[in-house]
């Protein structure tokens, strides 16, 4: 095994495009390191990209908030800009294992690793994120909901690497809101998650919605069906439990023949209406449901 430490982007393309499969990208190691201790992984080159500031920092332009792929989640959860409305993001990173975890891993590694409970990746799905993609001469976007294959698989060619993530800034009646269930309340992998994108109008009614959940799928997935009976519907008493008991019968057939099918699809409920409930207080506060 041999490490290299390339001093630019242009380097790791590069390094990337000479040894392909056989280089592995180390940012953060809290996944790689982990997997080449236990056999899994075996690569023989390391590319550690960990000191490259292109490859950092989140900054904002006309219309995009633009993440790249070596931030930490401790960078995120601190980042000011997004405060507010992004809130979700925040919270999705800030609940990522331990301070240690937080301050060496990294929102690409997140995304790549394709884990089903990686805690920042549902909320960068309901926000309709757009991942660049970087060869050597060569550069891409696809969507982040189309970049995963299986678990552990994703659409990265083997001299690419994933730079940035971006996704657009979000108005005053928009707000993304996230929750997340552990098996405890510190230093634990997801049980379940939902994030939630919610554009609502004076009257509560749902214009837009996209729904993300984490941990109940091969990989983290948005839920399509729950958002299309949501959109045009008041957000009230009557459309949540409609729509907690969609979610129910969605995640129970997803995960039949599975032990955890029936407290999943039962846990779902609570933890998505929290989401959705963050996400709606974002947009102009939900007085009316704080006692639930």
């Amino acid at each position: 095994m041999e490490a290299i430490k390339p001093k630019s982007l242009e380097e790791v393309l590069e390094y990337k495009y000479k040894y392909k499969n056989d280089a592995k990208i180390i940012a953060g190691g809290t996944d790689l390191i982990i997997k080449i201790r236990k056999g899994e992984e075996n690569p023989k080159v390391i590319l550690d990209i960990s000191t490259i500031q292109e490859l950092k920092g989140i900054r904002e332009t006309l219309e995009y908030i633009d993440i790249g792929s070596a931030t930490t989640f401790t960078k995120i959860s601190e980042c000011i800009l997004l405060n507010k409305n992004l809130k979700g993001l925040k919270d999705a990173a800030k609940s990522v294992g331990s301070p240690q975890i937080r301050n060496r891993g990294t929102v690409g590694g997140n995304i790549c690793n394709a884990s089903p409970a990686a805690d920042t990746v549902p909320p960068l799905l309901a926000l309709d994120s757009i991942l660049v993609l970087e060869r050597k001469g060569r550069k891409r976007e696809v969507y982040l909901k189309d970049f995963f294959k299986d678990k552990g698989r994703v659409d990265l060619g083997e001299d690419e690497i994933l730079t940035r993530i971006k996704f657009k800034n979000l108005l005053k009646n928009q707000g993304l809101g996230f929750y997340k269930l552990g098996l405890r309340r510190a230093l634990a992998i997801s049980r379940l998650s939902f994030a939630v994108f919610l554009e609502i109008d004076e009257m509560n009614r749902i214009e837009i919605i996209r729904i993300a959940s984490g941990a109940i799928g091969r990989f983290p997935m948005r839920e399509y069906e729950l958002e299309e009976y949501l959109t045009g519907r008041i957000i009230n008493e009557d459309t949540l439990k409609e729509a907690e008991s969609l979610l129910e019968r969605i995640i129970f057939e997803r995960l039949k023949g599975r032990q955890t099918a029936k407290f999943k699809s039962i846990a779902a409920k609570g933890v998505f209406k929290k989401a959705l409930l963050n996400a709606l207080y974002l947009c102009k506060g939900v007085n009316e449901f704080e006692k639930n």
